[in-house]
C-alpha cells in the first residue's frame, strides 16, 4: 500500500472497519532551513511543535568531536530542499524520523 501524507499525525487507521487492524505511516513534508549539526537540521515549518529534527538511525559527531565537519558538510546539500519526514518519536524537544529526499533515505 502506498504511504499517504498527512500534516501532524504519525499513524491512522486505514479505514473504519473494526476488523482492519492495519495501520498506515503518515509522512509530513517539510524544507530544510539549517543544519544544526550532522544528524539534526531546522525546518521552516515547524513537525510536531518543533522546528528540529533529528535523523532516526543516524549518530553523527558533535561539535568538537572528530568527523563533525564532513557530517555537517553532508547535511549541508539539502538546504533548501523538501524532503519527506516519518516520525519516529522525540528526543530533546526534536522530532526524530526517518528522512528521504527524492524517495532515498538520508543519512
Amino acid at each position: 500500500m502506498g504511504q499517504e501524507v498527512a500534516e501532524d499525525t504519525n499513524k491512522l487507521p486505514l479505514s473504519s472497519s473494526k476488523n482492519q487492524k492495519e495501520l498506515i505511516t503518515m509522512t509530513i513534508r517539510r524544507k530544510i532551513k539549517n543544519i544544526v549539526d550532522g544528524d539534526t537540521f531546522k525546518t521552516y515549518r515547524k513537525v510536531r511543535g518543533t522546528n528540529y529534527v533529528r535523523i532516526a538511525r543516524t549518530n553523527a559527531p558533535e561539535r568538537g568531536q572528530r568527523g563533525y565537519g564532513p557530517a555537517k558538510a553532508r547535511l549541508q546539500r539539502f538546504v533548501g530542499k523538501t524532503v519527506t519526514l516519518v516520525p519516529q518519536g522525540r528526543s530533546y524537544n526534536r522530532v526524530v524520523a526517518d528522512v528521504r529526499y527524492k524517495r532515498r533515505r538520508v543519512r
